[in-house]
């Protein structure tokens, strides 16, 4: 069984939201612990990469092995520099043959399907860099996973000044993964979303 690890991306500026999404309650649980328990019951270690350790480290106490990594930001601006960027800094730090990339903000996750998924990983051609879904307007970047080597052509891309997940894997082999729920995509980006939710 090929092994991996889970890395949790959490910089973004929730400026849609209006407030930071990762600490909105679902079920009384604060969004990303509720992500961080998903993915402890599939990876371990779990990273969490993000530029306020400080803001999560207390909600994440006691939830199982989880690192905070904290985010360099733009050193022009001070700001994120993206989910690309952050995925690579926290990739830097990986020791297992796979990642499984999550974003911060996606309620409907399912364990078994992570399960699921994770047996496709030893059978895939080597030359294959991720396993993806796919939504209609590509592929989904932040819930599937990567073969850690894969740092090297991603640092690449970022000095190229490359920020786009879609541009990156446009570049390169990607596997797609079979999606039985879309609804376990779905993220809350907007009020509007959690109010859908």
């Amino acid at each position: 069984m090929s092994t991996f690890c889970a890395i949790i991306l959490a910089g973004g500026e929730s400026s849609r939201m209006g407030r930071d999404k990762a600490l909105i309650p679902i079920d009384g649980v604060p969004l990303i612990r509720r992500v961080c328990q998903v993915a402890l019951n599939c990876a371990s270690p779990v990273y969490v990469v993000t530029p306020w350790i400080e803001k999560y480290q207390e909600i994440l106490q006691g939830s199982g092995e989880i690192t905070l990594i904290r985010e360099v930001p733009c050193p022009e601006t001070g700001k994120p520099q993206g989910p690309l960027v952050g995925f690579a800094q926290g990739l830097a730090q990986i020791k297992t043959d796979w990642v499984l990339l999550l974003a911060c903000d996606l309620p409907h996750l399912r364990v078994e399907v992570l399960q699921e998924w994770a047996t496709k990983l030893e059978n895939l051609p080597p030359e294959t860099l991720a396993l993806l879904p796919r939504h209609p307007k590509g592929w989904e970047p932040l819930c599937g996973f990567y073969r850690s080597r894969c740092l090297p052509l991603l640092n690449e891309f970022i000095q190229q000044r490359g920020r786009s997940f879609q541009q990156w894997l446009a570049q390169h082999p990607v596997e797609e993964l079979p999606l039985p729920d879309p609804q376990m995509l779905f993220n809350c980006n907007t009020p509007a979303d959690l109010a859908a939710f």
